[in-house]
């Protein structure tokens, strides 16, 4: 690891420095995860392992090296997990593999014999060369990703399997904000509930894919504060909520950090403020939906292609999860409680579906925190959708979900 102050000990290979090193990267995978790699300190990374933070900095010169090896372990775990997952002979076996590695990982740290990897929201903010070579492990964890669906036939399938890896990957990141309220000897019902909608969507056979324009436009009661929410939550999807710093957020409208106070006390309340608009978005789309009628297949695939598009519009995009490891834990509480109430609302909707038979019978709480996973993480995905027509990258990235992982076309819009 470059930096690693070990390496000039002499015992790196040791299995007392391979267990103290571990312990640390598992302490600063907590800390990242609970404050992000620019919040996390030798400190408190010293203090959850029980040494001093000289004994820190005997493995890692700087905390960036630290957050770097944090991350690194990660992909590298992921990396693990997809060789393992390519094992199997059919993309289906491959991705239900996939998600039973997750699964299984899961359980042993809800069983207090594993620890978490660190989150994966920071790695845009690094520093170079740090950042280079740790997005370029993502790539790479991505490229093995969509490679369970083997190779593409086509520059369509392969546009098509990009958008089922990111919707997979999404989904067991996003597993740990939900998963907790299952009880461990359920965790085997989530895993099959969970690949039921994966491979099989929520569509009924011969479901049209027709979704309606909903119309989001509304006047703004304070335009300049409404710049500021945007431009901060394009470049804290981009750059986590650390990276994202009151200066480059008033850089990017050419006014001063003063004019980002006149509008705003402090960084936190710019974040509650700018989730508190994309859960509004999110609500205002699903009521729109409810009050144009139809079944309610039609409400959910008008809702989800709406939010889609704004997704990849990047004009008002929603503000990602990544964001909730920078605030304070109360708030961070009530952020979570709101996005599970809008999930809620989707699962109402997919229940309504199938009691009139227009979406298949599926657990509809674990589904509506598949297709939260699936627009939150659609920021990410803005350039692939610009290389088709919009309307095509929509129907793409939906059929994910509203489809399945496996459809071969003949019934959903992939």
């Amino acid at each position: 690891m470059a930096g690693s102050a070990a390496a000039e000990g002499g015992d790196q290979g040791t299995p007392r420095f391979r267990q103290k090193r571990d312990a640390i990267l598992a302490a600063a995978a907590e800390a990242i995860n609970e404050q992000s790699a620019k919040g996390m300190t030798f400190a408190d990374v010293a203090r959850r392992v029980g040494l001093n933070t000289t004994s820190v900095t005997y493995y890692f010169k700087r905390k960036e090296d630290l957050a770097a090896a944090a991350f690194e372990h990660t992909l590298d775990y992921l990396l693990v997990m997809l060789d393992t997952a390519m094992e199997a002979s059919t993309p289906s076996e491959r991705v239900r593999r996939y998600l039973a590695l997750n699964m299984a990982r899961l359980r042993r740290i809800e069983a207090g014999a594993e620890r978490p990897l660190a989150v994966l929201s920071d790695l845009r903010a690094m520093e170079e060369p740090m950042k280079a070579r740790l997005l370029s492990g993502w790539r790479e964890v991505f490229r093995r990703t969509r490679a369970l669906w083997g190779p593409p036939a086509s520059r369509a399938h392969t546009d098509l399997y990009g958008a089922r890896a990111h919707v997979l990957l999404e989904n067991t990141f996003w597993l740990p904000a939900w998963l907790h309220r299952y009880e461990l000897d359920q965790y085997d019902r989530v895993e099959a509930r969970l690949f039921d909608v994966l491979a099989h969507g929520l569509a009924v056979p011969g479901a049209a894919w027709s979704p309606i324009p909903l119309d989001m436009a509304h006047e703004e009661r304070e335009p300049g504060r409404a710049a500021f929410l945007l431009a901060a939550t394009r470049l804290i999807n981009e750059l986590g909520y650390r990276g994202a710093s009151v200066q480059r957020i008033a850089s990017q409208l050419n006014v001063t950090k003063g004019s980002f106070y006149h509008h705003l006390d402090a960084k936190d309340e710019l974040v509650i403020a700018c989730y508190r608009r994309s859960f509004e978005t999110v609500a205002a789309a699903q009521a729109h939906a409810d009050e144009m009628g139809g079944t309610h297949w039609q409400r959910l695939s008008s809702a989800v292609a709406t939010l889609l598009d704004i997704q990849f519009a990047e004009r008002a995009p929603l503000l990602r999860t990544t964001a909730l490891s920078g605030l304070p834990p109360q708030v961070r509480t009530a952020m979570v409680d709101r996005s599970n109430s809008i999930a809620r609302r989707y699962a109402g909707t997919i229940m309504d579906g199938v009691a009139e038979g227009s979406m298949r019978a599926v657990d509809a709480l674990i589904a509506a925190q598949a297709l939260m996973a699936l627009q939150n993480a659609a920021f990410d995905m803005r350039k692939w959708a610009n290389t088709m027509p919009r309307e095509r990258a929509v129907a793409m990235y939906a059929s994910t979900l509203l489809y399945g992982m496996f459809a071969d076309g003949r019934t959903g819009p992939a």
